[in-house]
């Protein structure tokens, strides 16, 4: 395994922590299927602790204005001071660096505009690479269905699994924001991997931060970076970029273990350990497509598995419960006919399809091997059609890897990936491999 940089602004203790402690914290926290757990990174130079924060339902910062102001996408609804925090007992904040919760507009797959929730975060310390300091528009993982699953909630929590992947990117002077997507935090059910709104929020959460006064960003360069769920995400925005936000200065896209095909994936999953992410995307489509109507589908076992998801985090005990009772089932299990036979969900289905648009700047697209989520065939038909319309891919693969070792062996590919791409250098690329 490559070796993992250690996250700048922790304490002298933790920037001593040995490389393979390190391993292991990652592993605990990188599973972006939410069955990780995450570790206690108590900061010894942080200011006072904040109060408790309220869970995104019980909090009216969350809740749009009805109707939405008049905007465009990437306006700023409301804003307000946050904290980002890895110590999820003392809630103290992560030294050297100032964060904010934003409220602002998006649009959903279908083009209505929506409220969307996330995080800006922005290095007290001067940026000296020269230019205006780059932004990462970072795209979470799995995280559940639930509002308190939202990342803009769980960074203030200290419980956000993906934690030290954004304080490394911190560590490199990098801005970073981070998207809750539609329906997670704000009201409505989250459109689970429907990767036309996933893509649509990245970017208008680029959008929101360089328009937030108090961060100090301006129009400066900008990458995307995301695995699992978050790959979707950050294809999705590589793909869309040119032609939905082409004032962004986007510099590069890392998408690694991409669903880029919900079809081929969902047929993996059927009955297999993970099959509760497939009913999640059956969620997600439902309420992104109302027409689908997924319970006119669904049998009693199936209607009483749906109302237990609706507002479930997979790092919880219901969830993990949840992901015990499914597994290894199939989908004719809580089903009276398969939706996915049907030509309405296909259809649905196969317009969030990566892969018909290739990107406007080089990507790197990582895939673990022996992925047992994500399928390693349907990422590399995606990168064959991208590199076939005339994308700069850098494609790899890690041989030895499932899907948490994935993110863990390809994250200092993507942080030089990224380091190179903001420092102007091109990108090779291996299509031609």
């Amino acid at each position: 395994m490559a070796v993992t940089r250690t996250a700048r602004g922790t304490t002298k203790g933790h920037r001593s922590m040995s490389t393979s402690v390190r391993r292991c914290v990652r592993a605990m926290l990188a599973c972006c299927t939410g069955l990780a757990l995450t570790a206690t990174a108590l900061q010894g130079n942080a200011l006072a602790a904040p109060q408790e924060s309220q869970p995104p339902a019980e909090d009216p910062f969350y809740k749009p204005p009805s109707p939405l102001p008049d905007g465009k996408p990437g306006d700023i609804i409301r804003s307000r001071p946050s904290v980002f925090t890895m110590d999820p007992i003392g809630k103290a904040p992560y030294g050297g660096v100032k964060s904010w919760q934003v409220l602002y507009r998006s649009e959903s797959v279908q083009g209505v505009p929506i409220a969307v929730s996330g995080s800006v975060l922005v290095p007290d310390k001067p940026w000296t690479g020269g230019g205006q300091r780059p932004l990462v528009s970072y795209t979470v993982g799995t995280r559940g269905l639930g509002d308190s699953c939202a990342p803009s909630y769980t960074l203030t929590q200290g419980i956000d699994y993906e934690e030290l992947f954004i304080a490394d990117a911190l560590g490199k002077g990098w801005a970073v924001t981070v998207t809750d997507m539609e329906g997670l935090g704000t009201p409505g059910q989250h459109t689970y991997e429907v990767g036309g709104s996933q893509g649509k929020a990245v970017l208008n959460m680029a959008r929101a931060a360089q328009r937030l006064p108090d961060a100090g960003l301006g129009a400066g360069p900008v990458a995307v970076w995301g695995y699992s769920q978050g790959g979707t995400s950050a294809g999705w925005a590589a793909e869309l970029a040119a032609s939905y936000a082409p004032e962004l200065q986007l510099k590069g896209v890392v998408a690694g273990g991409v669903p880029a095909d919900l079809l081929a994936v969902g047929k993996k999953l059927d009955g297999s350990a993970f099959v509760a992410l497939m009913f999640m995307a059956a969620v997600g489509y439902d309420a992104a497509y109302p027409e689908l109507k997924l319970g006119g589908y669904l049998n009693d076992r199936g209607r009483e598995l749906l109302k237990k998801a609706e507002n479930i985090c997979l790092l919880s005990l219901d969830g993990a419960s949840t992901l015990i009772d499914t597994s290894f089932k199939k989908i004719s299990d809580y089903t009276a006919s398969d939706p996915l036979a049907t030509p309405e969900w296909q259809r649905r289905l196969n317009a969030n399809k990566l892969g018909s648009t290739a990107p406007g700047v080089p990507v790197f697209q990582g895939q673990a091997a022996l992925d047992e989520i994500i399928p390693a065939e349907q990422a590399e038909t995606l990168r064959r059609a991208w590199c076939a319309k005339g994308a700069n891919v850098t494609w790899k693969s890690y041989p030895l890897a499932e899907h948490v070792l994935g993110i863990l062996q390809s994250e200092p590919d993507a942080i030089a990936f990224l380091t190179d791409r903001f420092a102007g250098k091109p990108a090779q690329g291996n299509c031609a491999a």
